[in-house]
């Protein structure tokens, strides 16, 4: 197979994905986000993400690797050592990024497909890192979406995508302003279950079998007012140690695998 190809780190149109990769202005101007491994570019494909170009550098990607991801691109890029090690974020990356169209995600256009749907909250989370282990999470527990409240980042920041290990294609994702998604909640008849020390149970009493939305806050800052104050119920997990919290994704995933639990074995 015979591609166009690039060879210079000062291409102009390689100067534009470079700055998708490191703005995040750039990525929301232009609708566009870099995708970056043949895993996370299959789960991209999988969640009916748009391919717009495939850029592929072959010492490190097979020819039957590359021509699974042809047919869904409009066009396609061989590029040089230099161009990849411009453009990669990770050294270990197959060879391969795409530049792929990012999706809308206003809270109306969720859609659940159960009676009782199962919805993992996080107001302002701040760290790639910590949004990145709360999608893998959602993945995990096969949740029926994510909502972040109030977002400090841009769900297509590539350190997301890398600690979501793809996460962020598996699972519909909506944002909105807590007093937005407080009014969908409760529009739903969504119950409400806010990870906070304040007049709180301990989270393995009470029934997540019905619609449930559990909403966790930052470690440093917790859940502001608006929550505390919309909750069907404050739940706390116990501490048995020195430390009084745990990290962000910990915490969801314990409260997250309880409500799979009681739904389970109900």
């Amino acid at each position: 197979m015979s591609f166009k190809s690039i060879t210079s780190t000062q291409n102009s149109y390689i100067k534009q994905i470079v700055q998708l990769k490191e703005k995040s202005r750039e990525r929301k101007k232009t609708g566009l986000f870099l995708i970056e491994g043949q895993r996370e570019l299959a789960l991209a494909l999988k969640g009916d993400y748009e391919i717009d170009t495939l850029l592929f550098y072959p010492e490190l990607i097979s020819e039957e690797q590359l021509e699974q991801f042809i047919p869904f691109s409009n066009s396609v890029i061989e590029i040089s050592k230099e161009v990849f090690q411009k453009l990669a974020h990770r050294s270990t990356t197959e060879g391969i990024i795409a530049v792929a169209k990012s999706k809308l995600h206003e809270i109306e256009h969720l859609r659940f497909d159960k009676a009782n749907p199962l919805i993992l909250v996080a107001e302002a989370p701040e760290k790639p890192g910590n949004i990145g282990a709360l999608l893998r999470t959602a993945d995990a527990a096969n949740v029926d979406a994510v909502i972040i409240a109030n977002p400090k980042t841009d769900l297509y920041n590539p350190n997301i995508i890398r600690s979501s290990v793809g996460g962020v294609f598996t699972t519909q994702i909506a944002t909105g302003s807590t007093s937005e998604i407080i009014a969908y909640l409760k529009q739903n008849s969504i119950n409400i279950y806010c990870a906070a020390l304040q007049a709180s149970v301990e989270y393995h009493t009470q029934d997540y079998t019905k619609s449930t939305a559990i909403v966790v806050g930052t470690e440093a800052d917790g859940l502001t007012s608006e929550w505390l104050e919309a909750s069907t119920q404050n739940i706390i997990i116990p501490m048995q140690g020195e430390i009084d919290s745990m990290n962000v994704s910990v915490a969801a995933g314990i409260l997250i695998f309880e409500t799979k639990r009681q739904r389970d074995f109900k």
